[in-house]
């Protein structure tokens, strides 16, 4: 069975990332929330289950076998399954899918730094210059993808996939944030907060005690 080593819900982007791919994979895995950056973390991330990772979250095991990174989680469950359930089949919807997976890896630092992802609370922050570049580029992305390769559903190449699984957090960040989205993102944005893991998440982040002020309008430092 799958072991997912994951954050605070409310918090941790990163960990949204890998626990929403082990839902995509279908396969039989246990959920392990450790409380980050709180008095024991620096200890805790030294244990056997993390200290392979260095304490990243979230930090995916298989048996023996540990993987970490979300995008890297991604690609180890899609090999797992059988190349089908999370990316596109199609060519060209697949090098689009990877690339823009690739650049929300790697890019929009000021959307990440000035949005923090808390999902329990929703802030009147004005977005900056930089923030509402990142959003143009994030949603022209969106809607390059579902107008060329979105016709089969309501996600980003009609059905859920490793790129909507990438934007999640950036989905809780518009709606913590009320950024300004229209209508193809709007509309993706909508079906991506009712998809039903999104809404499970959100309910456990609810339930959760922990709170840490840095992610209380602070950068995210997940």
């Amino acid at each position: 069975m799958l072991t997912i080593i994951i954050g605070n819900k409310a918090y941790s982007s990163w960990s949204i990332r890998g626990w929403l791919a082990v839902r995509q994979s279908g396969l039989p895995y246990e959920e392990r929330v450790v409380p980050m950056y709180d008095d024991a973390w620096p200890e805790r991330k030294q244990q056997s289950d993390l200290a392979v990772s260095a304490g990243k979250i979230p930090t995916l095991w298989d048996g023996d076998i540990a993987v970490w990174d979300s995008i890297a989680i991604v690609d180890y469950l899609n090999d797992s399954t059988g190349d089908r359930l999370f990316w596109p089949q199609d060519k060209a919807a697949r090098a689009l899918a990877r690339s823009m997976a690739a650049e929300m890896h790697s890019s929009y630092v000021p959307l990440r730094k000035s949005c923090s992802m808390n999902v329990r609370r929703v802030f009147t922050d004005t977005p900056s210059e930089a923030v509402l570049d990142n959003l143009s580029r994030i949603t022209s992305l969106w809607e390059q993808a579902r107008t060329r390769f979105g016709a089969d559903g309501p996600y980003l190449f009609g059905a859920f996939g490793a790129a909507d699984i990438m934007f999640a957090p950036v989905i809780f960040r518009i709606a913590g944030y009320s950024l300004p989205v229209s209508g193809i993102s709007k509309d993706y944005v909508e079906a991506m907060l009712a998809h039903p893991w999104m809404m499970e998440w959100v309910e456990g982040a609810k339930e959760e005690s922990w709170v840490l002020d840095q992610y209380e309008g602070g950068p995210d430092y997940s």
